[in-house]
């Protein structure tokens, strides 16, 4: 924060007495401008951000009179900075950032500089997810067994990280086995309302995880950035931003008895996707806000990268107020927070329509209009209602391969394959659930559906009901309060009785740590060639994402994970089929076992309570034995293990100069992969388990180890060598040049058919550069730095798409990487690109954001794209040759 003689706005700067003490805080109101009383709200916390933090050098008078113009300045594509209050980390970013600032240290050291400057400026709070493969699942000792096992095969990331802790001052490192880091998030890290020396100012924050946007629904403004963009801004740097459009969703009415937050969320998810709001900010408003609980806004939130918005913001009322008081914050905070909010006018009666703000645009959604529904089977804003689930199934099988098809040819529809699991036989289909899991990304925050799920299973284990021995069950909560509460309410022995056994507390089924399917069953699979089904209360279907065996996966509210796999396929009409039979012959149909919205919050309001909260969270820093027992250095800068094969400092600043040196142009590249329309960072990113032909596992095999000691990706984002060999490694990557799914390219001088990494490999041996071609909406999904870092090591210089979501664009950018976007109605097919050709692309010095700029191709013919560098400050990281190196050149 500017110091107050230099401060442009020392002049707003009064005093509050909240309890007896007294603070300080920057009086927006004290403007006295009209105009701030027509802000969003959302759009009040970065205008108090800039007024706070305005320095007339980083964050200028001209910032905050833009912020202020709202109105008039959304449409004309006015670039601001930002900073925001903290930075949240999961450990799989977590560690990638640890690395690079072990490795920054190494680099300012060796250019004279000095490397205890790399340290977090902004506060850091650092999750360790504990990402668990679900090797073990319906076992009353399931828990302990896989941490025990991630605990094993993890030591060496975790001992890192704690190297970390104690290495870089001003981060918070929450141990293992705690929970995900957005539901610890919202139960325990969010603060609200800042006090920073008795200073007071709204809680903001960017995270590493693209998921940061559930805090919204807490009236935190905060979104996922890549692990780059983050390093950047724990540096100190301002986000620079584009002034965002917000989007006002009113909502009216209240949702039916039988309706779920899940159910909810995959209408407004579907409709901002119809809308359009990439790029954009939401802000819910409306009297129906108020049948919505904290739980419920988040879940909501939660998804804001699958419709595709910035932040989904819920700006705080009364029964944030009240959610913070459930989840045992202090009344002290309490205090703080709403004499705060309520002087400086950010806190909102959603009742009433005087304080609606003016909005870019309007849209309504009726909640009462809301019915069950389902999202797949490869995309998360494909909502199907659950009576069209059966119709809809079969209406896939029929159609061409795409979002919403199989090719599967009429004769084969009928497949059934006899598998043997358990001395019993059983019997696979189209439609046949394998994977049935109740995962910590979006719905273990919510009470209402965790509970509905407890109540389903208890009445249907009481009905007699069971699901099939082979179907892959789990359970992983996103906090140990769930746990809690699940056991206090009496329903856990009924959920574990249907094999909904706890497996861990991090990312699992959702991440594709699924773990193996009993080899019975993937034989089966394989043998029939069918389209099996995995049904998880997540975020995310992408295709190869939950498993490879399963290529119809449905997004579905805990109650329904349960139903359907119950049912054992998705191929079912709950209103004529039962799922099954009384002793007496008599049917049972899910309407007969499915709790009602009264009975859920009666026992919600009796066991999910404050005490509970507190006790969790109270021992949460303490960690458990096996994190305590770790020994790490006690260095300033790592003592890197070249044995290791976890973690390594990272190339990126290997030659890199003191100097900045001028960009270079792209010269007679070859094109690496040629792409279509929704190549997702799950596409590109190495993630989930390493397949046994990847060059990954080559890799480690010539490292002395065997395939049980392979691990994940995720667990080995630390090292550079394995996470390049996993880039674009992803079974259901389609690129052209191969015309079916899978890893593979061409090497062009040749034709010759390889693996990506391994093409990419012999470009750079012989000093060839190679572009990647895509189609719309590249980058979408998780904010993953190495969907970035990646593609720079296999020495990709430049990515020509059509469109670009917001995170991956900017992690391009961070890496030094150019993203060059086809003028608007063109594309590769309709500039007739075959991909084999070689590409020129001249870059100016002076290089403009948005500039236009020729392509000249091999075959005689040139183009025109737009250069998506979008801000100035955009420009000087690219400059630099990435975010990471202007800091290091800042610092020495």
């Amino acid at each position: 924060m500017a110091t107050e003689d230099v401060h442009p706005y020392t002049s707003l700067l009064k005093s509050i007495s909240v309890d007896g003490k007294d603070f300080k805080y920057y009086d927006l109101t004290n403007l006295k401008d009209e105009r701030y009383d027509k802000l969003p709200f959302s759009i009040r916390v970065l205008l108090e951000s800039a007024v706070r933090n305005c320095d007339e050098f980083t964050v200028k008078k001209s910032d905050v009179e833009n912020i202020l113009d709202w109105s008039t300045k959304q449409n004309e594509k006015v670039e601001i900075p930002f900073k925001p209050a903290r930075v949240i980390l999961q450990d799989f970013t977590g560690v990638p950032a640890v690395v690079d600032f072990a490795a920054m240290r190494d680099a300012v050291k060796k250019m004279g500089g000095d490397p205890e400057k790399i340290n977090p400026i902004c506060p850091a709070d650092l999750v360790i997810d504990h990402s668990v493969q679900v090797d073990v699942a319906r076992s009353s000792d399931a828990l302990e067994k896989n941490q025990e096992l991630e605990f094993e095969r993890n030591k060496e990331r975790f001992q890192f990280l704690k190297w970390g802790a104690k290495a870089l001052k001003n981060m918070l490192i929450v141990p293992p086995g705690s929970g995900i880091v957005h539901q610890v998030n919202l139960e325990y890290l969010a603060r609200v309302v800042f006090n920073s020396n008795g200073t007071l100012y709204p809680d903001s924050l960017v995270g590493t995880d693209s998921h940061t946007t559930m805090i919204n629904g807490l009236g935190v403004a905060g979104w996922g950035v890549g692990g780059i963009e983050a390093e950047a801004v724990m540096l100190g740097q301002s986000i620079s931003m584009v002034l965002p459009e917000v989007i006002g969703y009113k909502l009216i009415g209240k949702p039916g008895p039988y309706i779920t937050s899940t159910d909810v969320v995959l209408t407004v998810t579907k409709h901002l996707r119809q809308v359009g709001v990439v790029g954009k900010f939401v802000e819910f408003f409306g009297p129906g806000v108020t049948a919505l609980s904290i739980a419920d806004r988040a879940t909501i939130s939660n998804m804001c990268p699958e419709y595709g918005a910035t932040v989904g913001f819920f700006p705080v009322d009364e029964s944030s107020l009240s959610y913070l008081k459930q989840t045992g914050r202090e009344t002290e905070q309490l205090n703080i927070i709403e004499n705060y909010l309520k002087t400086n006018k950010m806190f909102r009666n959603y009742s009433d329509s005087d304080e609606d703000p003016v909005f870019t645009k309007v849209i309504e959604l009726d909640l009462g209009s809301v019915v069950p529904c389902c999202s797949g089977p490869k995309r998360p804003h494909d909502k199907v209602p659950v009576t069209e689930m059966k119709s809809d199934f079969q209406t896939c099988l029929n159609n061409k391969v795409s979002f919403k098809g199989f090719a599967i040819p009429a004769d084969k529809q009928e497949t059934k394959v006899p598998i043997v699991y358990d001395n019993q036989e059983h019997i696979l289909t189209h439609g046949s659930v394998v994977i049935a899991a109740i995962t910590s990304c979006t719905n273990t925050s919510n009470p209402s559906v965790m509970l509905g799920a407890g109540l389903l299973a208890r009445n249907a284990v009481e009905a007699g009901l069971t699901i099939k021995p082979y179907i892959k069950t789990s359970l992983s909560p996103g906090s140990g309060v769930v746990t809690y509460y699940l056991k206090e309410s009496g329903v856990t022995p009924y959920l574990e009785k249907l094999g909904f056994d706890i497996v861990g507390y991090g990312c699992m089924t959702c991440i594709g740590n699924s773990g193996p399917l009993p080899e019975p069953v993937a034989e089966g699979i394989e043998k029939g060639d069918l389209v099996t089904c995995g049904v998880l209360s997540g975020n995310r279907n992408f295709e190869g994402r939950i498993h490879p065996l399963t290529r119809a996966n449905y997004l579905a509210s805990p109650p329904l994970v349960i139903a359907y796999a119950i049912a054992g396929t998705v191929s079912i009409d709950f209103e004529t089929e039962p799922l099954g039979m009384k002793e007496d012959g008599s049917p049972i149909f899910l309407r007969d076992i499915w709790p009602s919205r009264e009975d859920i919050m009666k026992v919600e309001k009796e066991f999910v309570v404050p005490s509970m909260f507190k006790d969790v969270y109270s021992k949460i820093t303490e960690g458990n034995k096996r994190w305590n027992s770790l020994e790490v250095p006690d260095s300033m800068l790592y003592p890197w293990d070249e044995k290791s094969t976890y973690i390594k400092s990272p190339p990126f600043f290997e030659k890199m100069t003191k100097e900045i040196q001028p960009p270079s142009s792209i010269e007679n590249a070859y094109v690496l992969l040629n792409l279509g329309d929704s190549v997702t960072t799950d596409h590109i990113s190495p993630a989930g388990s390493i397949a046994r032909n990847s060059p990954a596992a080559r890799y480690l095999a010539s490292r002395g180890l065997v395939p049980r000691e392979f691990n994940s990706y995720g667990s080995r984002r630390g090292h550079d060598s394995v996470m390049a060999r996993g880039t674009f490694a992803n079974i259901r990557l389609l690129n052209k040049f191969i015309g079916k799914p899978g890893p593979k390219t061409i090497y062009i001088p040749n034709g010759e058919q390889m693996d990506v990494f391994e093409a990419a490999e012999r470009y750079q041996k012989e000093n060839k550069q190679v572009i990647v071609l895509a189609g719309k909406d590249y980058g979408a999904g998780s904010s993953r730095d190495w969907a970035a870092k990646g593609p720079w090591m296999l020495g990709i210089k430049a990515v020509i798409a059509e469109s670009y979501e917001r995170i991956h664009r900017s992690n391009l950018v961070g890496m030094g990487i150019i993203p060059f976007q086809y003028l608007e109605g063109q594309n590769a097919a309709s500039l007739g690109l075959t991909g084999k050709e070689t590409f020129s692309i001249s870059v100016p010095a002076d290089v403009k954001a948005g500039q236009n700029l020729t392509i000249n191709i091999s075959s005689g013919k040139s183009f025109t794209v737009k250069t998506r560098f979008d801000t100035e400050v955009e420009l000087a990281y690219f400059r630099h040759g990435g975010i990471l190196n202007f800091m290091i050149r800042s610092m020495v």
